[in-house]
This record gives structure tokens, sequence and C-alpha cells, in this order.
């Protein structure tokens, strides 16, 4: 249980999400661009970004950099749904 504590409140284990998020990304974006096939990176990309900003804002925070950074990160991710609720939107 203390090992699970220490991962969490390190920021390794969002770290280790952000990588995660970033080879996901590269490669729908390589399928995409290979096949043609898949979900097109205009589709994904703003919800990636958008869950990526707040991950980062968590990172930001459990590093302790104060208000500001994880505040960007979290008005960035607010304007990156903003645009992929635009998409959508019929």
């Amino acid at each position: 249980m203390q090992m699970m504590s220490e991962l969490f409140a390190s920021g390794a284990f969002v770290d280790w999400v952000l990588i995660f998020l970033v080879i996901e990304a590269i490669a729908v974006i390589g399928y995409w661009l290979w096949r043609k096939r898949g979900i097109a990176p205009a589709d994904f990309l703003p919800g990636m970004i958008s869950g990526g900003l707040m991950l980062l804002a968590l990172r930001a925070v459990l590093a302790g950099a104060g208000w500001l950074v994880p505040t960007l990160c979290l008005l960035a991710a607010g304007g990156a749904h903003l645009v992929d609720v635009l998409r959508r939107w019929r």
C-alpha cells in the first residue's frame, strides 16, 4: 500500500499515463497516415489534448508548481474541450 501511495504522490503514475497518451496519439496518427483508416486525427486530437493538459495540471500540482501553471493548463484544456464540442455539434 505504501508503494502505491508513493507512486501517486510522486507524480510517476501521471508521467506514465502521459507517456502512454503520447504513444497512443503517435500510433493512431501513424495508422491514419499509412492506411487512411481508423480515427481521423482532427476527430480525436482535441479530446486527447484536453485530457493531456488536465494530466499536466495534476502533475504540476503534485510537483508543487503553485497555482499559475495548473490554472493555465486547465484553461487550455477547457479551450481544447470547447474545440472538440464545437466540432461535434450538429
